[in-house]
């Protein structure tokens, strides 16, 4: 049937189909992903640049590094204060600062 694949695809849309229509009943959900896709654009530039990492450290050191800078940019704090608050912890053997908001 030269038709089969767009009958699949449209019974696979249909299964989903509520799920498609929350941008129209729910207030505040947008009707695209750009808030995502913008939050994820710093670690696909910084991949590209700089081909990725080598090691499973290295990723992880780079994974955490890049949510220190998104959350502090998203939270209007200062990355280096934060980040000279971290290791002068380290040293000292105090508490770290956290990235966590208290409500």
């Amino acid at each position: 049937m030269p038709y089969e694949k767009a009958r699949a695809f449209s019974r696979d849309l249909g299964s989903l189909e509520a799920a498609l229509w929350t941008v129209v009943r729910e207030e505040g959900v947008e009707p695209t992903n750009n808030a995502a896709e913008r939050a994820l654009r710093p670690a696909v530039v910084w991949r590209k640049r700089c081909f990725g990492s080598q090691s499973t450290e290295g990723a992880r050191s780079v994974e955490r590094m890049l949510t220190v800078i998104a959350t502090c940019k998203r939270q209007h704090r200062q990355l280096l204060t934060f980040l000279t608050e971290a290791v002068n912890a380290h040293w000292t053997g105090t508490p770290p600062p956290t990235l966590l908001q208290t409500p």
